[in-house]
């Protein structure tokens, strides 16, 4: 956790906005809670947390395990505790409340874009027919896969805590879609899959 913060400085250094250094997060589990116990822990978590942030101060992102769900929770937090609107205290926002269009979609994109440059670069290559290996199914994973696909690599895996879907002959299309919808939408676990896409879960093993 140290060494995130540490990184952080790094990172957002290179934005060139008031976004501070810090990392940090909680042990509570939302596996298997109702939305309504995240929500509340969320509001409990920014009755804490809320006198250490503002758009000058420290601006909290999200990370494994919070999403626009809990983003969302606190932020309305956040603004019923210090009756501001309109502050840029939290990254990773919907579009409804001052979130940037292609949030969730950025990072992944952006390590595909990476990729294609330096295995058209250094490797003298192109992605089209590559197998790729993505570790992963949040946001990252989710476009980067979707990014791959349509520079026409074969993605090869997924993967949560619990286990790896391996798709012998590339992730298609449809496989994607479910993926999306049972991760942003169900959020299930990927095991909740099995039979439903062209992949084959394997429990307890990694894309490595």
């Amino acid at each position: 956790l140290k060494f995130l913060g540490f990184e952080q400085i790094f990172k957002n250094a290179l934005t060139g906005l008031p976004l501070g250094g810090g990392k940090g997060g909680s042990d509570f589990n939302p596996k298997g809670k109702s939305d309504g116990e995240v929500r509340r822990f969320c509001e409990a978590f920014m009755t804490e947390l809320h006198r250490y942030l503002g758009p000058s101060t420290d601006v909290p992102a999200g990370d494994i395990g919070v999403g626009g769900r809990e983003i969302g929770y606190m932020n309305g937090q956040y603004k019923r505790l210090t009756n501001k609107h309109g502050e840029g205290v939290l990254t990773g926002k919907s579009i409804l409340f001052g979130g940037s269009p292609l949030r969730p979609e950025a990072t992944g994109y952006g390590l595909i874009y990476i990729a294609k440059l330096a295995v058209e670069k250094r490797l003298h290559k192109n992605l089209k027919g590559m197998r790729c290996a993505v570790s992963g199914s949040g946001n990252v994973a989710q476009y980067a896969s979707q990014k791959l696909l349509e520079y026409g690599a074969k993605v090869m895996t997924v993967s949560d805590s619990n286990g790896v879907l391996v798709f012998e002959n590339g992730m298609t299309q449809e496989d994607w879609d479910a993926i999306v919808d049972t991760k942003q939408v169900k959020r299930a676990r990927l095991s909740s899959l099995e039979g439903k896409t062209t992949g084959r879960y394997i429990a307890d093993k990694s894309p490595w």
